[in-house]
């Protein structure tokens, strides 16, 4: 079976490699703290547990936590929490911080039972409900932190490559006749305090991102806040094509079509990158490229 064709760029693997490291070593760390905080308290009340069970406790609760980063990822971009957005989205991070405590107590827990049982030991976790009211006064600070740090870190990227803006239209410009999109020939980039234009011919691609679209030019991307229906009314139809749910071409870029078995495809465009192409799209994709 052929793989997933998603596009194997040299920038976003390692964007995202240090994004899966960074939660690894964050867990790692933070799990051999908190194990040796409470080995030291444990000692210091005189109480007899073997060493492995402050281990346990600490790396079970890390481990699911870590486990429910890329659920925490989706959610932050289907709810994202910005200065603009958070009376909205606040009581939907309300009910998923409760979601995101119990998954953390129902995984924990489970990992516990388990070690303990080839101890030959039992691990209890009772009353459930007056432990878990005291697990959640625990993960909703967790919660909290996490999508603090994921809201933060996609802050600073956008600063950091730039953000796209549709420029206004001119006081003298005239305005598009009813019933016809208007369409950008230029976007506004600010990065780092520097603006710039990007024109819409030079955009190689776009993908959606939550509620932004990155547009992809000569390698580097920018985020634009919009939906891919919204864009995807103001670009050239002439010109780009909507190729999946998530992507949208820039047909003068397109170098191969390569079919697969699903009945998708995968583009190749001539910088080298790879994109997926929906079935529901492919057929439309000929269309425009084989005249009739």
């Amino acid at each position: 079976m052929d793989p997933q064709p998603f596009p194997p760029r040299s920038p976003a693997v390692l964007r995202r490699t240090f994004e899966v490291a960074f939660w690894i070593v964050a867990t790692l760390l933070n799990g051999i703290a908190n194990s040796l905080t409470v080995m030291i308290e444990v000692r210091r009340a005189g109480l007899d547990y073997a060493a492995w069970k402050p281990v346990l406790w600490e790396f079970s609760s890390g481990l699911v936590f870590l486990a429910l980063v890329p659920a925490l990822l989706w959610f932050t971009r289907r709810f994202p929490f910005h200065l603009d957005t958070w009376r909205r989205q606040l009581p939907w991070h309300a009910l998923a911080s409760v979601v995101f405590s119990v998954l953390h107590v129902v995984g924990m827990v489970a990992i516990r039972k388990a070690v303990y049982a080839t101890q030959g030991e039992t691990y209890e976790f009772s009353p459930w409900l007056r432990e878990f009211v005291y697990e959640y006064l625990k993960d909703w600070r967790s919660y909290v932190s996490m999508v603090a740090t994921i809201e933060a870190y996609r802050f600073i990227r956008r600063r950091l490559q730039g953000e796209a803006r549709l420029l206004d239209r001119a006081d003298d410009e005239p305005a598009p006749a009813p019933g016809q999109a208007e369409r950008p020939e230029r976007f506004l980039v600010r990065k780092l305090g520097r603006e710039f234009l990007v024109a819409a011919d030079d955009i190689d691609w776009l993908q959606a991102a939550g509620n932004y679209v990155n547009l992809n030019v000569r390698g580097r991307e920018y985020p634009l806040r919009s939906t891919m229906a919204g864009i995807e009314a103001q670009l050239d139809p002439d010109r780009f094509a909507r190729v999946h749910r998530s992507y949208i071409i820039n047909l003068d870029r397109l170098e191969q079509i390569e079919p697969l078995e699903s009945g998708d495809a995968r583009l190749q465009l001539r910088d080298g990158t790879r994109l997926p192409c929906s079935r529901s799209y492919r057929d439309a994709l000929r269309s425009r490229l084989v005249p009739a």
